[in-house]
């Protein structure tokens, strides 16, 4: 496999030009968020990612996690790999100063996952996760719970999941059957007692940190039906005594590890609550309110799973590029030398390559311009915040299908060298698979989008997002004509459209909403780039952003009739006909 090198000069123009880093080191909250400091960030976590990580993904990915009697086990190497992230404080990035982080910007909290990511995907989601279960907690959690768990989260001694999924209870959180009871007397008197099943748990259970904390969604007796009568509670693999020390083993434990297609040194477990009726939680926030606070946790990795479409196409393009350099066959077509030449010069390879660039860049330009609505959010400016939460599906569903699709061309760049596992590629697809399936499907993103996030101030914001993009791009037509198309289809499905219309068109729309935030994010990097800015990428950066928008823009055109079709076709047969 290809060693990771970071791509720390595009990540620092994005996180310049599309989050506005300089702007935000402006506030009072963001002030040490200084150029200087940025850049060792991105250079330092690069520069670890590369030297610690990314050696251990094929054997990660060989070997896989283990379950041997009640122990997950990693291949050798990962314990060492993540003591030194912990030591090195990249875990504490933007996390509250009260409680040991460092207060920087989250903007520069996805560039740590970023670089992580494309050196280790798998073992990326256990710091992602811990960085979800932090903001749950700094939103929702009491001040003796942020007290007491924070500071070893934070340093990323301990490490945190979220339990929402169940048997019965896939993408429909409502239908859970967890239950949590008060105790009334005793040494946990005022807590509660957990019980059930939760699947599909990601570093559920694993030995590298000292502690894991759970959130788990569960049901209080006489709760209501539906999400109205979810909770959340705080289930620490071991208690924590009063003076921080850990106390015994709680009742969890993991059941069995999943087999999957990828990211295979992720342990996917069965965790089991409850079975000998002593495992002890405490409750997160308002009772019956808990799918809110795990919103927090969940919108947070939504758009991290949408980061990890950007890290896998990073890292599947520097293989293929890799590979691509150095596969000599046949002489280039047309050249009056009939020697053979390195597959890169083949135009059809010269093609895939370019757009498996165009599309890594603008799913990354994308991604930090999101990252710093969030931050401006952070900091009080709702409309920010507005723009963030309608960027959010975009983010996590084109950014990952974006991320399998680089995959998948990176394969086909390697040939029938590609179809096998020595080379590496194929490996890169199949952890990709994962990230449009898992936080949320693509098609659960795509309906929220044209439901709550189209009601936005009235349905307004994201109007206003497609006619600001289309005033800039006034010199690109392709990409005002793209904008100008969403803010339409967003007005017709705001005003026109029946519920399952809308539905019916989410999924095109979602891409055409994405490729035209993207194409406008990366005409401002070429500008930027045009002026002065990054001098490294004068001779890249306008050519791989000419293909988006020559190439991809236009794709996302031709996806308007999909997205205004209506729902009459889809229903046109009864599941029994449509079944055959």
């Amino acid at each position: 496999m290809t060693p990771y090198t970071p791509p720390t000069q595009d990540q620092l123009l994005a996180i310049r030009v599309n989050a506005g880093i300089e702007e935000l080191a402006a506030s009072e909250k963001f002030a040490h968020a200084e150029p200087d400091l940025v850049e060792a960030i991105v250079e330092g976590v690069g520069q670890f990612a590369a030297g610690e990580f990314a050696p251990l993904n094929r054997t990660g990915d060989l070997e896989g996690a283990k379950l041997e009697n009640g122990v997950v086990r990693l291949p050798d190497g990962f314990k060492e790999a993540y003591d030194s992230y912990v030591e090195q404080g990249w875990n504490a990035i933007a996390s509250p100063e009260e409680f040991g982080g460092q207060g920087l910007p989250f903007t520069l909290s996805c560039n740590v996952l970023e670089n992580l990511g494309a050196a280790n995907m798998a073992f990326n989601l256990l710091p992602m996760l811990s960085v979800g279960a932090i903001e749950a907690l700094e939103h929702h959690g009491s001040k003796d719970q942020q007290a007491k768990y924070l500071p070893d989260l934070v340093s990323g001694k301990w490490s945190g999941t979220m339990n929402l999924t169940e048997p019965a209870a896939g993408s429909d959180v409502g239908a859970l059957r967890s239950t949590a009871v008060p105790i009334e007397d005793g040494e946990h008197a005022g807590k509660y007692l957990i019980t059930g099943q939760k699947i599909y748990i990601t570093w559920g259970e694993h030995e590298l940190a000292n502690n894991i904390i759970h959130l788990v969604l569960a049901r209080l007796p006489d709760a209501p039906e539906g999400s109205r009568g979810i909770s959340l509670f705080l289930v620490p693999k071991y208690h924590v005594n009063e003076d921080g020390s850990l106390g015994n083993r709680n009742d969890l434990r993991c059941v069995s590890l999943e087999h999957k297609l990828g990211i295979n040194a992720s342990p996917t477990c069965v965790m089991s609550y409850g079975d000998n009726g002593e495992c002890i939680g405490e409750i997160v926030g308002e009772p019956n309110r808990g799918l809110m606070a795990m919103f927090t946790m969940m919108n947070n990795a939504r758009i991290n799973v949408g980061n990890q479409g950007n890290q896998i196409a990073e890292r599947a393009t520097q293989q293929a590029l890799a590979y691509a350099m150095d596969r000599v066959q046949s002489a280039r077509a047309g050249s009056p030398d009939k020697n053979p030449v390195a597959i890169i010069e083949h135009p059809d390879v010269r093609r895939m390559i370019l757009r498996m660039k165009a599309l890594t860049e603008g799913v990354r330009a994308l991604l930090y311009y999101c990252a710093g609505q969030v931050d401006r959010g952070t900091i009080g400016d709702s409309d920010a915040q507005n723009r963030a939460d309608i960027l959010v599906p975009m983010v996590k569903a084109w950014g990952t299908d974006a991320g399998v699709e680089v995959a998948g061309i990176g394969i086909q760049v390697h040939g029938g060298m590609g179809f096998v596992e020595e080379t590496g590629a194929a490996q890169h697809w199949r952890d990709s698979k994962i990230a449009p399936i898992y936080e949320g499907t693509n098609g659960i993103q795509a309906a929220d989008l044209v439901t709550r996030k189209l009601g936005l101030d009235g349905g307004e914001a994201m109007v206003a997002l497609f006619e600001e993009i289309a005033r800039d791009a006034s010199d690109e037509a392709g990409l005002a004509s793209l904008a100008t198309d969403c803010a339409n289809i967003a007005r017709w499905m705001r005003d026109e459209a029946s519920l399952d219309d809308r539905l019916a068109g989410s999924v095109p729309f979602c891409t055409m909403a994405a490729v035209a935030v993207a194409g406008w994010q990366l005409m401002k990097q070429a500008e930027a780039v045009a002026s002065g800015a990054a001098p490294s990428l004068a001779e890249t950066k306008p050519v791989t952003v000419r293909f988006f928008l020559d190439r991809i823009v236009p794709e996302a055109l031709g996806l308007k009739a999909g997205a205004t079709a209506g729902a009459g076709l889809l229903y046109a047969l009864p599941a029994e006909k449509l079944a055959g």
